[in-house]
């Protein structure tokens, strides 16, 4: 049942994760945010300075934000295990993952300010992307949890 949990938990992070992936495209579209953190943090990894465009960072940060939805859904899959995850329960995780992340890793590295000192249109998108994040994923791991067969 475990590998079941981690496979569904991935199949609904990688949907989630292209949900909130067109809020947060909205975003950079209106104008509150200049480009997308994952591109971001990819060029921070990639070698050369930091906070110059490379290429291959847009293809490695979308790669790299589906990866990282994949298992951010495996890890609540597991933590449910095979339980239903309320849609609440999924909007709070996708608000923690944002706080640990934005607030905690990517300005620990350098790569992007906390979200106490950031641009104020970026908070704001990537907290309603991320909220969208977890209730969705919520949302498709009840769906996958009961299966087509007993949806009917």
């Amino acid at each position: 049942m475990t590998v079941r949990n981690l496979v569904r938990g991935a199949v609904a992070g990688a949907g989630a994760t292209a949900v909130m992936s067109v809020v947060m495209l909205a975003g950079q579209r209106a104008g509150l945010m200049p480009d997308q953190p994952p591109k971001r943090i990819a060029r921070a990894v990639l070698p050369g300075h930091r906070h110059r465009p490379k290429p291959g960072e847009k293809a490695l940060g979308t790669i790299a934000h589906f990866g990282f939805g994949a298992a951010c859904g495996s890890l609540l899959a597991l933590l449910r295990g095979g339980r239903r995850a309320p849609v609440t329960l999924g909007a709070g995780y996708g608000l923690a993952i944002w706080l640990v992340s934005y607030q905690g890793w990517v300005p620990g590295f350098g790569i992007l300010p906390p979200i106490s000192g950031d641009r104020p249109g970026r908070p704001a998108v990537m907290a309603a992307g991320h909220v969208v994040y977890g209730t969705v994923l919520a949302v498709l791991l009840d769906r996958l949890r009961r299966g087509p067969e007993r949806e009917a």
